[in-house]
């Protein structure tokens, strides 16, 4: 997304979804400023909370999807992500924070199960932010447009260009370095790259544009 300059072309969509914490100030020309959703992993909640005026004082109108195993997600005292997010409200009232059941959650492992043939807890995966990303953004959305997605295919060829995974960390891990160590993980892996081939899949069905860099459903 770095110097794609697209972020006029994202604030004029009709509904913007964000992932974890990527943040907008200082990227508005590449990323844009608006965020309507904000889908957000139980490990990146800690993220939001050390810039809690950042995300939960100036967004004042977005609304945050989290989520997260049952254990950290339980409304018991146990649930330490539930509790943090509970104290969030507290303090900003005017938050919409909602977070995902363990029935949407099991609902997400099917589907990865019926995509891949591969059970997700069985493969020793995670899925990623992305995937739940792309779940509800079809349950809402007629038309969905994805920004600076690459296909699945991208990182195996051999002029690929060399980025960071994410562009707000510049100089860090580069992202096809990224996608292919996760792929290949034993355990405690996202499978990135298997779920753009699921994701190239559903362009096919559905009405899903990828866009920087531009990429068919296959």
């Amino acid at each position: 997304m770095l110097g794609s300059r697209l972020g006029r072309d994202i604030d004029g969509q009709e509904c913007v979804l964000r992932m974890n914490h990527a943040p907008t100030a200082g990227y508005e020309e590449d990323v844009g400023s608006r965020s309507t959703v904000r889908v957000v992993s139980h490990t990146s909640v800690p993220l939001l909370l050390k810039n809690q005026p950042y995300f939960f004082q100036q967004s004042r109108e977005t609304l945050y999807v989290i989520w997260g195993p049952a254990k950290k997600m339980t409304r018991e005292k146990s649930g330490t992500t539930y509790q943090a997010l509970l104290k969030v409200m507290k303090t900003y009232p005017h938050l919409q924070i909602y977070t995902l059941t363990e029935e949407k959650m099991a609902y997400c492992d099917d589907v990865f199960q019926n995509e891949t043939g591969k059970n997700r807890v069985k493969s020793g995966s995670f899925l990623s932010t992305g995937w739940f990303t792309m779940i509800l953004a079809m349950e809402l959305c007629d038309q969905i447009r994805v920004f600076g997605m690459v296909s699945d295919n991208y990182c195996r060829e051999k002029n690929h260009s060399s980025v960071p995974y994410h562009y707000f960390e510049k100089g860090r891990l580069d992202e096809c370095r990224m996608y292919l160590a996760h792929e290949r993980a034993r355990r405690a892996g996202h499978r990135f790259i298997t779920e753009k081939a699921v994701f190239s899949r559903w362009a096919k069905r559905r009405n899903i544009i990828f866009t920087h860099p531009s990429w068919a459903g296959g």
